[in-house]
């Protein structure tokens, strides 16, 4: 792997991780528990420039050093954040490689799957399937975040793949 690339994808890394603290500190929306995703975009724009297997590593590392730096390696809130994200990660591959869906498109999709993975971890951690009722409040607000973020991942791939 060329330096440039792994200097990259550190820089990328250490983007993801300060965007994932920072965000957790905002209390932005109303639902306990729901983000704008903005570490998501990071994981977007990886896997545009630099690929699946890139973005993967990028997602799995933040989700891990996240964990240590907040003192919550393998809590409940780590394994919300781990079937999250990697259920998000499956979510994107599958509709970037549909090659139909726009960044965007891709981001909702990643936000959905988000959410899908929280819950279901979440009832199979806490033993509640109550839980599902929240789902569809959890699919309206993943609908929005998913543009959101997918509109900054959007504009950002213009300006990295100009600087690349």
């Amino acid at each position: 792997m060329k330096t440039k690339r792994i200097t990259l994808l550190a820089i990328m890394l250490s983007l993801s991780i300060v965007l994932s603290i920072v965000e957790s500190l905002l209390p932005v929306i109303p639902i306990p528990g729901v983000k704008l995703g903005l570490a998501n975009v990071v994981t977007l724009i990886v896997m545009y420039i630099y690929g699946e297997k890139d973005a993967f590593m990028v997602l799995l590392l933040r989700i891990i050093l996240v964990g240590l730096l907040r003192g919550n390696i393998f809590s409940v809130t780590f394994f919300l954040s781990m079937s999250g994200g990697m259920t998000a990660y499956l979510m994107m591959i599958l509709f970037k490689n549909v090659k139909v869906f726009s960044v965007i498109g891709v981001s909702i999709m990643g936000a959905f799957g988000h959410s899908v993975g929280q819950i279901v971890m979440a009832i199979f951690l806490i033993e509640r399937a109550e839980l599902i009722y929240y789902f569809p409040y959890v699919l309206v607000i993943s609908v929005i975040t998913g543009v959101l973020t997918g509109l900054v991942a959007y504009k950002s791939l213009d300006i990295m793949k100009k600087v690349i």
